[in-house]
């Protein structure tokens, strides 16, 4: 269990760096507005909360490395930041997209469960 659990965690904080890519970098080129599904005129007009946003992932991210690198403080590292992750999904899912909750908020749920389960 402790190997799956330290993977899906990786995944996780691959897939927040992912996210940070996106918003930071690619919110007005083609593959940031495809995957958000936004006009050129709405891109450039919010690319920058949308790069406030990427720098958040990025700590969720950044958090998550931490835990898996913290030795025996590591667990309530992971915990924290999966649950940061969990809320973060959600609240995304109910304010934006319900996709974010599939994205976003299962993985870090399931990733989670694992962490709680192994430890």
């Amino acid at each position: 269990m402790t190997v799956l659990s330290s993977l899906i965690v990786g995944l996780v904080a691959i897939l927040h760096l992912y996210f940070l890519t996106l918003e930071m970098f690619l919110w007005t080129k083609p593959a940031g507005r495809r995957a958000f599904g936004l006009t050129p005129e709405f891109a450039e007009a919010s690319k920058k909360l949308a790069a406030n946003q990427g720098l958040y992932n990025g700590f969720l991210s950044a958090g998550l490395f931490w835990g898996m690198v913290a030795g025996a403080d590591g667990f309530a590292i992971k915990v924290f930041f999966l649950g940061c992750v969990i809320v973060a999904g959600l609240f995304g899912g109910l304010t934006t997209s319900r996709k974010i909750l599939l994205i976003q908020a299962l993985p870090g749920a399931i990733a989670l469960a694992l962490v709680l389960l192994k430890g």
